[in-house]
């Protein structure tokens, strides 16, 4: 039986009903998953009719799931009831924000309870998240947060470059504050794991330097490659894991992309995300890593796009290739 992934709606002023309303009429979805989509069912309505499909709602209750008879015809949507499926495309809305969160609260119990087994989540806006009251800098700190985890981080995957991140939703003088030779060993152990996990094989994984040219052996920046990155580096090796670096930053991508490495660990935010949305900004995929009790969460790799929600010309790629790896990464043990 295919598993059940909660997709979460995201902010529904922006991008997000309706390239989960484009997603629902690709078959590929149905074949590799039951999806249920976490959000408001009127939203999702406004967007079916907006991207011309012809899919039934079937509006239920988070304390009241029963997926039996849920089809491409019928749409399963677990609503909190908030009732802001009428809010306009395109504003930053309090509502919105609130209504995001809760989004991403029910999946998390959901996957909690093992009703789903994996969350796929469509973005949301910062910036609407703040003035509905949740002051997160985005759906990675939210989950983290609703599952007490502290050790975790961000990966981009692309069919061709996978970057993992030390730190990321900080500036630039905090983020190097923030990297040691811990935090270094567990991101690259996380990337080990997560690419495992995936039954991809054991990945060689390049750590990018902080500074110019890596440091340049103390020429650039206050030795922070040689006491922050490398002794991390060192103790994953004497894990067996296959890592290397730190490696410079105007290079390593280019040779990640050319197959010489499988995983980047990236320093800081722009360091990782402009080479991912560079290459591959239409169907990149953002992975939540090590969250407590194994919860898989994937997303795409773009934003609300306020600009052009509303218009039915957002593409989906990105969401139909996150529920895919959300897929192949998701336990294989709960039964659906």
């Amino acid at each position: 039986m295919t598993p059940v992934i909660g997709i979460t709606m995201g902010d529904v002023c922006g991008i997000g009903p309706e390239i989960i309303a484009k997603s629902l009429m690709d078959p590929k979805v149905y074949a590799l998953s039951q999806p249920v989509v976490i959000g408001d069912a009127a939203a999702l309505e406004r967007a079916r009719d907006l991207v011309g499909t012809d899919f039934a709602v079937r509006r239920m209750a988070p304390d009241a799931i029963d997926l039996a008879g849920t089809s491409p015809k019928l749409v399963a949507c677990v609503d909190p009831g908030l009732e802001v499926g009428a809010l306009p495309y395109g504003d930053v809305r309090a509502e919105a924000g609130h209504a995001a969160y809760e989004f991403v609260r029910v999946a998390v119990e959901l996957a909690q309870a093992g009703t789903i087994r994996a969350i796929v989540t469509a973005p949301l806006n910062k910036e609407a998240l703040h003035k509905g009251g949740h002051l997160f800098a985005g759906h990675t700190e939210i989950l983290a947060d609703l599952t007490g985890t502290t050790d975790y981080s961000m990966m981009l995957a692309t069919p061709k470059l996978k970057v993992i991140h030390l730190t990321t939703h900080v500036g630039m003088i905090e983020a190097v504050r923030r990297i040691n030779p811990e935090r270094t060993y567990q991101v690259i152990k996380l990337a080990h794991d997560t690419v495992m996990r995936a039954g991809l094989g054991a990945p060689r994984i390049a750590v990018c330097g902080i500074n110019p040219h890596a440091g340049e052996h103390g020429l650039f920046g206050e030795n922070e490659e040689e006491t922050k990155l490398e002794p991390g580096i060192a103790r994953a090796k004497q894990d067996g894991i296959n890592v290397s670096g730190p490696w410079p930053g105007d290079t390593i991508f280019f040779r990640a992309m050319r197959g010489d490495f499988d995983v980047v660990v990236a320093c800081y935010h722009d360091q990782g995300h402009i080479p991912v949305k560079l290459m591959s900004i239409d169907d990149g995929v953002n992975i939540t890593v090590g969250l407590k009790g194994g919860i898989i969460r994937t997303s795409v790799d773009h934003g609300t796009a306020f600009d052009i929600a509303g218009q039915a010309i957002a593409r989906h790629d990105s969401l139909v290739t996150a529920l895919q790896l959300a897929v192949d990464l998701a336990p294989k043990t709960v039964s659906a």
